[in-house]
C-alpha cells in the first residue's frame, strides 16, 4: 500500500487515480499509523515552499516521513514535494526543507534565457544522468510534464535526470531510498506511469 500524505497541499486526487490505473492501492492520508503501516510514501505539493514547510511541520509530518525514511521506507517526492526534501529554499527569502537531500532550491529565473517564459510548463524530454530504478520502464527521449519555477541546485551527487529549458533544470534526484521528482507523473501520460509502477517495485 502507497500513504499519498496529505497535509493540506498538492494534487492528490489525481495522483490517487494513476496508482489505481497500474492497479496499485494508494491512500491518501495524514494519519501517522497509516502511514507507518504503508509500503511507500509520497510527498506531493504544490504552491508554495514556506507554506507547505511550515504545514508540514505543524501537522506532525515533518518528523513522521522523517522516522519512516530513517527507517528504510521508500519515499518519493513531487514537485513541491521533491524540492521539500532539500536543505534549503530561496523563494521569497530563505526557508529550511527537510534536509534528506543535500542541496538548495532557487529560482530557475537566474539561469535559464531572459526571453522564456516563468514558470517553465509543459512537456520537456528527460535527459537521464545516471541509472535509477525508477528509470526502469522508460526509453531514450521519453518525455513528462513540468510545471516550476524553482529548481534544485547544489546536489549534483543526487540528480539522476535533467530537463533541457536553456539551461539544465534538475528533473529527477536519488539518495539511497529517497527519490523526487520535479516533474508530476500523474499528469505525464504512460510515461507517468510507468515510473510509479518502477516506484511500486522498489
Amino acid at each position: 500500500m502507497i500513504a499519498i500524505i496529505d497535509y493540506g497541499v498538492g494534487n492528490l486526487f489525481s495522483l490517487q487515480s494513476s496508482f489505481a490505473a497500474i492497479g496499485e492501492e494508494a491512500v491518501v492520508t495524514s494519519d501517522e499509523a497509516v502511514i507507518s503501516q504503508a509500503d511507500r510514501l509520497i510527498l506531493p505539493g504544490v504552491g508554495a515552499f514556506e507554506d507547505a514547510a511550515d504545514k508540514l511541520r505543524s501537522s506532525g509530518m515533518a518528523e513522521v516521513i522523517k522516522r519512516e525514511v530513517a527507517a528504510g521506507k521508500p519515499l518519493m517526492g513531487i514537485c513541491l514535494g521533491m524540492q521539500l526534501l532539500f536543505d534549503k529554499s530561496y523563494e521569497y527569502g530563505e526557508h529550511d526543507g527537510l534536509g534528506l537531500i543535500g542541496g538548495n532550491v532557487r529560482p530557475i529565473a537566474e539561469v535559464i534565457d531572459k526571453d522564456l517564459k516563468i514558470p517553465h510548463i509543459g512537456w520537456n524530454r528527460l535527459i537521464v544522468k545516471k541509472p535509477s530504478p525508477l528509470f526502469k520502464y522508460l526509453n531514450d527521449g521519453d518525455c513528462v510534464y513540468f510545471v516550476h519555477s524553482y529548481y534544485a541546485t547544489d546536489c549534483a551527487d543526487s540528480v539522476t535526470a535533467v530537463a533541457e529549458y536553456s539551461a539544465e533544470l534538475t528533473a529527477s534526484v536519488e539518495k539511497g531510498n529517497v527519490f523526487g521528482c520535479q516533474f508530476h507523473p500523474e499528469k505525464s501520460g504512460d510515461v507517468g506511469l510507468k515510473i510509479l509502477k518502477a516506484f511500486c517495485e522498489i
